[in-house]
């Protein structure tokens, strides 16, 4: 049976494009999901593995789909190759882990995904050091801070007040009441 494995990184982007594209290659079965490459958990993943057997064959879109790191596509591979499971991505061209030549066109195409994420990560890192050499600072905005609400954050939380009492009672967040708390010298 061919199974298919579609994955996005944010909830933002559609996974339109690969389920069409895994269905189009004969896929019986497409488990999908939204969430980064860089989650230990892929709940989707792991029941799609759960249900494969020996003949089957798993289809991605793309490589960089189904692991993160070229360690994490050769232990998956190697794996399936163990179990008699056969892979095919769509964008890295149909091959067949099972044969030599299937196995080479793998690892290499696995390398390469993964210096492209590598040159990405510097590419970011260097982008942000040259930004904070200009004097840009990363991140979130530092909040506005209400110094009647701080005052009366410190009074509620000198009563005793549980957290959740005091965040809804001043309309904040429970990162805004330890800050106000740590900015007016209250130690937790």
């Amino acid at each position: 049976m061919k199974f298919g494995y579609a994955r996005v990184s944010t909830k933002d982007q559609s996974l339109d494009l690969q389920v069409d594209a895994l269905k189009k290659a004969g896929c019986k079965e497409v488990y999908s999901e939204k969430l980064s490459g860089r989650s230990a958990k892929k709940p989707k993943l792991e029941e799609m593995l759960s249900k494969l057997r020996e003949g089957d064959t798993v289809i991605v879109y793309s490589l960089d789909r189904l692991g993160r790191t070229s360690k994490e596509l050769i232990n998956l591979l190697t794996d399936f190759k163990e179990k008699g499971i056969q892979f095919k991505s769509l964008q890295e061209g149909m091959f067949d882990t099972t044969s030599a030549m299937g196995e080479a066109v793998f690892q290499i195409i696995a390398i390469l995904k993964a210096m492209e994420v590598q040159v990405l990560s510097e590419r970011t890192k260097h982008g942000l050091s040259a930004a904070r050499a200009r004097g840009k600072k990363g991140g979130r905005p530092k909040g506005s801070y209400n110094r009647g609400k701080a005052a009366a954050a410190v009074t509620l939380y000198g009563k005793q007040l549980p957290i959740s009492e005091i965040t809804s009672t001043l309309g904040i967040s429970r990162s805004t009441l330890y800050e106000y708390l740590r900015r007016e010298g209250v130690k937790e």
